[in-house]
């Protein structure tokens, strides 16, 4: 890796002899690949496109493993199963981290924000603890496009109900946020567009909620856990598009 800088021959706009001014091109791409280090993975790609010098730069291994959690190998070798992907190069590592990868039955979900490189965690409802949720009268499992999982728990009708879960994993230094998916209505698509059956939605509008009432209608998705840096971001983002 490296383009000699001393050996390049470059000619002037006039085509009379050397050029005097380097280029883009000429810094060498160990120079090149320090620099890159520094900027997130979407800045680092987006260099990459300039010409051959960044290309080549953008690819050093150690710009990638330094965008990948401490614990990466742990969560290819133990989490994923999938030892051959710390043979890999590092950027094609974070490539493949990117991506949503299931594991305990489907139940989790684990991947790396692109942008960050942030270790993200997801917990479907059939993999949290949720009170009475093996009871017909109380909750069903649908089928749906609008989840990650593909199926919520629905709540019929219960007077109180608490949603709780275990997760042992081993997640990187740094402070995390935990969010859960939950909305009221049974959705679904009708002639292409998204319909809300609102059928059982009750008692969350009366106060105090606690177990004097029942109440229904409620889909659990799905718990998130995210670094609290994009978890701030997230609420941000739910905010604004809550005042549209």
């Amino acid at each position: 890796m490296g383009a000699n800088l001393s050996c390049a021959t470059l000619c002037d706009t006039n085509g009379e002899g050397p050029s005097s001014k380097p280029r883009l091109g000429d810094i060498p791409e160990s120079c090149l690949a320090l620099v890159l280090m520094h900027l997130d993975p979407p800045d680092i790609c987006k260099l990459a496109r300039l010409n051959r010098a960044f290309r080549g730069a953008s690819s050093a291994d150690f710009i990638w493993e330094s965008k990948l959690p401490s614990n990466y190998k742990f969560i290819c070798e133990k989490v994923l199963d999938d030892k051959s992907v710390v043979g890999l190069e590092k950027k094609d590592v974070y490539a493949r981290m990117c991506r949503p990868y299931p594991f305990d039955g489907g139940a989790k979900e684990v991947w790396l924000d692109k942008n960050t490189g942030g270790l993200c965690f997801s917990i479907s409802s059939k993999g949290l603890a949720i009170t009475g949720i093996d009871d017909r009268r109380y909750w069903n499992q649908i089928s749906t496009e609008e989840s990650r999982f593909h199926t919520v728990a629905y709540l019929q009708q219960i007077w109180w109900f608490e949603i709780d879960g275990e997760l042992e994993f081993e997640f990187p230094k740094g402070m995390y946020s935990l969010f859960f998916r939950l909305h009221l209505g049974r959705s679904s698509k009708r002639m292409g567009r998204r319909v809300c059956n609102s059928e059982h939605i009750h008692g969350w509008d009366i106060k105090p909620i606690d177990c004097t009432h029942t109440k229904g209608g409620l889909c659990v998705d799905a718990a998130f856990v995210y670094p609290s840096t994009i978890g701030t971001e997230i609420c941000k983002l739910n905010k604004l598009a809550g005042q549209h």
